[in-house]
Formats: C-alpha cells, sequence, structure tokens
C-alpha cells in the first residue's frame, strides 16, 4: 500500500486544470513506455471539470486517442444516453471532441441494454469484459490501469461504494451491483475495493468546503468500512488532488503549503 500524496490547488478551477495537465502527461508518458494507456474515469462535479478542462487543453493533441482505453469506475444504471450517467457526460465533456477508438470506450452496462434491467447481471457483464483486457503481466481479473479517477463524496464514498453497505465490504468480485444507494439513482454499478487497487495510480479529486469533513476523515487513518475512500489506494501512487476548501480541515503535517 502507497502512503497518499496530497497536492492543494488555489480553488477548482486551477484544480481542474492542472490535474487534467497532470493526465496528459501521465497517458503521454504510459503510450510511450507501452505502446497504450488505460484510465478510468469518474463523474461528478470534479471529474466533469477536469474532462472539461483536458478538452480546452491545447495539449490534449499530445494524446494518441486512439491508443487510449477508457473505463468507469461506476455508474448510474440508467437508460443509455440518460443525461445523468457518467458516460453520458463523459462524452459532453470530451470524449465527443477528441478521435477516441469507439471499441476502446468500455462504457457500463445501461438499463436498457441487452441485459435488460438487472443491475447485478449488469455488474457481471462489466467485470467480465475487464477480465477479458487482463493480461498475465496484471494483478488479477483487472487491467493495470494507468491512473484511477474517484471523486470524493461528502460521506466518504468512492465510486458508489458508500460507508457501511455491502460493496465496500466486497472482496472477491471486481464489480458489483449497487442497491439502495444514499443518492439518487437508487441503483448502481461499481467498481469494488479490489478492482480498484490493482491500479497503478489512484487520483483521489475534491473541490469545495462540503468536501472538507470528508477528506480530513479520511486521510485520519480509519476503516475503509466507515470511510470507503481510506481504502482507495493505487499499487504506486495514491494521489489527493484538493483545492484549499476541501483541505481546510486537514491538519498541518498533512496540508503541503507549498502546493500551488
Amino acid at each position: 500500500m502507497t502512503a497518499p500524496q496530497v497536492v492543494v490547488h488555489r480553488d477548482k478551477e486551477l484544480m481542474a486544470q492542472a490535474a487534467a495537465a497532470r493526465l496528459i502527461t501521465k497517458i503521454v508518458d504510459a503510450q510511450a513506455a507501452r505502446g497504450s494507456a488505460s484510465v478510468v474515469l469518474t463523474g461528478g462535479r470534479n471529474g466533469n471539470a477536469l474532462l472539461a478542462a483536458l478538452a480546452a487543453s491545447p495539449a490534449r493533441d499530445a494524446v494518441d486517442w486512439a491508443r487510449l482505453d477508457l473505463w468507469w469506475g461506476d455508474e448510474r444504471f440508467l437508460p443509455s444516453g440518460d443525461p445523468e450517467r457518467n458516460e453520458t457526460q463523459a462524452r459532453e465533456a470530451l470524449l465527443d471532441a477528441v478521435p477516441v477508438d469507439p471499441a476502446r470506450v468500455h462504457a457500463m452496462p445501461p438499463s436498457d441494454g441487452p441485459l435488460g434491467n438487472d443491475a447485478d447481471a449488469a455488474a457481471e457483464a462489466y467485470a467480465q469484459e475487464l477480465a477479458g483486457a487482463a493480461g498475465p503481466e496484471d494483478h488479477g481479473p483487472v487491467p493495470s490501469f494507468d491512473v484511477l479517477m474517484l471523486g470524493v463524496g461528502p460521506d466518504t464514498h468512492v465510486a458508489s461504494l458508500f460507508p457501511g453497505h455491502p460493496g465496500v465490504r466486497e472482496t472477491e468480485r471486481t464489480v458489483v451491483g449497487v442497491h439502495g444507494s444514499p443518492k439518487p439513482p437508487p441503483t448502481r454499478i461499481s467498481l469494488t475495493l479490489p478492482a480498484i487497487r490493482a491500479a497503478r495510480e489512484v487520483w483521489l479529486l475534491a473541490a469545495g468546503e462540503d468536501k472538507a469533513g470528508a477528506v480530513a476523515i479520511a486521510l485520519s487513518g480509519p476503516g475503509e468500512i466507515q470511510a470507503p475512500a481510506a481504502g482507495a489506494h493505487g499499487r504506486a501512487r495514491t494521489l489527493w488532488l484538493l483545492d484549499r476548501t476541501a483541505a481546510a480541515k486537514l491538519p498541518p503535517q498533512l496540508y503541503p503549503p507549498s502546493s500551488p
């Protein structure tokens, strides 16, 4: 397990721009080293702000979009094209503006797909897709994602793993159906912590004063059942990307004063 690193930016706009620049560099480096790259996207206001900043960046053309695999950490189990789906929002923010290979955009199944309105079957199908993309060099039945991004909720949830819910306790499956989510919609699909921890790097994004308590709790060393964000870490690096308001309740030893 890697010790988390904390980077604090002046405001949410700068955080999104800096994170986008950081992601471009990581993708380009991975493509140079291995020929392709894989990234797990997150939804929510911070995830979508990052994608919009990436779309607006002139450096986006440094990425070979045809050699990039895109996955999702979770999804609202809604019909295809629903404006609340993370996939729909990602396409509007970035994917429709760049030459991605449609075959390498791995959206989670919608509720009106071939599997019907069965979130558990949809989760199993996504788990099988992940397993099919994993190679012998990977750590288990998921690819070794280069970067896996997660938003952090005010209750410390990440992906659709909520404090005390069954999904956060899962140790075997890589993807689960989520029922009775405390955030609407109640039915979702989510990667589990074992799948998240297969990533080379995990980036946790939080901006806004409503996230300050969750950030402080998650970085204070609680158990992952009570604070799922505390259980999200990468094999090589765990990076918390914050704005100043989200970092406001961190103890001085965790707040890096030199962060831009």
